[in-house]
Order: C-alpha cells, then structure tokens, then sequence
C-alpha cells in the first residue's frame, strides 16, 4: 500500500497497513526552524537547507530525507510545489542558527521588534526582541463603523484560473510521479477571519452585540472563498485529495463562542463552504480548529468535516476515548498522537513512546487516525523527543493482517 492508498483508506474508515503519518503536511503539523535545524544536525542531515515556508509562525519546510526519515505519507501541496520563487534570501532566526526566507519577505525594525511590511510599506505583523514568532499588529476593519465602512477598507480579491497555472502543472506532476497524499491548504476561515479583520477583542465584542455589522463583514468574505474554492477545485481538485479548511474554534476549557452564537454566526459560513467542496469533488475536508470542540463536534460533522485536526487532547472535553467511541466513525482524527503541552516538552523519550503507543492504540482501531503530534513542535523541544515521537509512530503503527 502507498501512502496516498494509506492516507484514504484510513478517510474511509477502514484500516490500512498501517497508521498513515503526517509531519508537515500543512501548517499546523510541523516543525519550528530553531527545532528543525537541531533535529537535523541531530539526524546527521548535512546539505539542504532550512526554508521557511511559515514565516508567521517560522515553519521548516521538511526535507526529503526527513520525510523518508519519518515515513511521512502526505505533504503540503502548494508549499512542496514551491509557493515562493525559486530564489530565497538568509534569514537569521532568534537563536541566531541560519535559514532561508522568501524574497517577498519584507522586515525592517520599528521601535524595538522586528515588523513585516506589506506592499505599501505598512506594518502587519510583529516579532517583539525575544519573542519567536510574529503576531498581528495590522486589522484592516479596526475602525470600520458601517457597511459602507466595510466596502471601503475590505480588499480580499478572488482567484484566478491563470493564477495557477503553474501550480497546476506541477500539481499534477507530484500526483503523476509520487505517491503522496497531497493536501491544499485553503483557510475559509470565519471566526478566525473575523477577528483578523476587526481585531480579536473588537470582533468577540462586536460579534455579541453588533452581529450585523460583523455578519455584513463575514458574508463578503465567504463570496471570494467561494470563488476561491470554485477556481482551486477545478484547476487543482483532480490531483489533491484534502483540502485543508481553518478556524480555531476552542480555548483550553470551551469553544470560543458559545454553540448557540456559534450554530447562528460560524456554522451556516462553514457549512456553505465545506458542503460545496463535498459535492463538487472528490476531496476530502480537513479541518484544523485548536482547543476545546466537543461540545460543536456533532455540527462540525453536519456542515461536511471529514478530518479534525489538531485533536487538542489536553483541552476540556477531547479526552481521545470519549472523541472515538463517540465520532470514531465519523470524523478521521488528524492528530492526537502526542500531547505537545504537557508530555512533548517534559518527557523523556521513553515516556513519550509508551504515550504514543497508548494514543495509536485508542484511536487507530477501525481507521479514521491519521498521525501527528498535536499542533506544531515549539523551539524548545529536544531533537530526541522528536525523534521518539516518529518512531513510536512508526514501531506501534501496523495494523494486523486480517484473512480476506
């Protein structure tokens, strides 16, 4: 079985060879820069090098000798393709170790921090000193007040089919020429857009007491999504088997909003989305939505999910027995495989594989798991305990051989 045949099986709900595994198939699945090059130079990886295909939240990209490394079965298509030119510039990352960034990469230092500038020269995100990652300092609706507001500052633009072109073939190439489970990160994002465009107080805010307004703001939104979405499936949809949908939806306790503004607000805006690409494709939806969502899950299963990921087991209500005997066989749980709170960053190796094996051993049975440690491996993680991670994925993996 190959690792496309793997990946879709375990969608199906059936059981493959063995536990498909991802490590940085899309953005939330990964590995920091400061933690890759360790785990590089901790492998014996000598060559390459390490680009950041995140720049927010300063992803590697993963090589090929840490994808065979890790028996790793799907990667991000777009990024894999080469999103970026093919020319980078030296980026120096916090701990001063080296890597590689896009040349569209524009920093410059304003008032203490390192600040990203778009193409007018504005600053939209920031890495204070110190920090390792950048954060949004920009949100273009902060001051929209009406609808008029909103039609002034809102500029999202659709996609064109001539935007990939060069995408498409070489999308085509890697469903040609490896076997890869491919998967397209999209977004579609409705509570997290929404606070990305007013800002996160302003929009929990406005969303309570002035839901119009934020209604208004969330609708233009979904109408180029859904262009999006029409243009990505039709050009793209014949050599991709996941789209990847986003919205983190849970704190450490609860979701972000309670279910009713959630069902009367998110849902109907995910649901004309995911049911789209549901009934216009063969491609199955992926979700990431950090936090705690069982008390959504059953609408997440409604409006068209197909895998939840991160699976944050360490938050209220995702307990992974209650999540698999209670939607086992209806959502693929896309994560889970190693809690990266708690056990990650404390555990010795040892710890951490019989944690792994105890996780496989939950959720994998039936299908429907697909491995990945919870989330992206933070900077300060031991190459060892990355290393255990995988080979407790790939050691507890297998599933029996059953008679025909």
């Amino acid at each position: 079985m190959n690792s496309r045949e793997r990946v879709l099986t375990a969608l199906a709900h059936k059981e493959p060879d063995r536990v498909p595994i991802d490590f940085g198939g899309m953005r939330s699945t990964g590995i920091m820069a400061i933690a890759y090059n360790k785990l590089k130079a901790h492998l014996g990886i000598t060559g390459g090098e390490t680009r950041l295909y995140d720049t927010m939240q300063q992803l590697a990209l993963p090589e090929q000798p840490v994808l065979d490394r890790f028996h790793v079965d799907v990667i991000d298509t777009l990024n894999q393709l080469g999103r970026f030119p093919e020319e980078w510039k030296d980026w120096t990352l916090p701990d001063g170790s080296p890597a590689k960034a896009p040349l569209d990469f524009i920093t410059a230092k304003q008032n203490g921090q390192t600040v990203t500038l778009d193409k007018t020269g504005r600053a939209i995100r920031r890495m204070p000193d110190g920090c390792l990652y950048f954060e949004f300092c920009y949100w273009p609706l902060a001051e929209a007040e009406t609808f008029a507001d909103i039609d002034r500052l809102f500029h999202m633009k659709p996609i064109t089919a001539q935007d990939l072109v060069e995408t498409k073939a070489r999308a085509k190439w890697l469903y040609e020429n490896t076997d890869y489970a491919l998967m397209l990160g999209f977004g579609g994002n409705i509570l997290e857009g929404g606070q990305e465009a007013f800002g996160w107080e302003r929009f929990m805010t406005e969303v309570a007491l002035n839901t119009e307004l934020v209604e208004y703001a969330l609708d233009k939104m979904v109408e180029v999504y859904m262009e999006n979405l029409r243009v990505y499936l039709s050009e793209l949809g014949p050599y991709i088997q996941l789209i990847q949908m986003g919205d983190d939806l849970g704190t450490q306790t609860a979701p972000m909003l309670s279910p009713n503004l959630y069902r009367r607000v998110v849902k109907p805006r995910h649901a004309k989305q995911y049911r789209f690409i549901r009934e216009n494709s063969d491609v199955h939806v992926f979700l990431h939505a950090c936090g705690s969502c069982y008390d959504i899950m059953g609408d997440l299963v409604d409006e068209g999910v197909e895998a939840l990921n991160p699976v944050q087991t360490s938050a209220t209500g995702m307990e992974p027995r209650r999540l698999k005997k209670e939607f086992g066989d209806k959502l693929t749980f896309w994560g889970g495989g190693c809690d990266t709170q708690f056990v990650l960053p404390n555990a010795t190796p040892a710890e951490i594989d019989a944690h792994v094996k105890e996780r496989i051993e939950i959720l994998a049975p039936g299908g429907g798991f697909v491995f990945t440690q919870i989330h992206n491996v933070q900077s300060n993680i031991p190459p060892e305990n990355v290393v255990a991670v995988y080979d407790a994925a790939i050691k507890y993996g297998g599933y029996p051989v059953r008679d025909a």
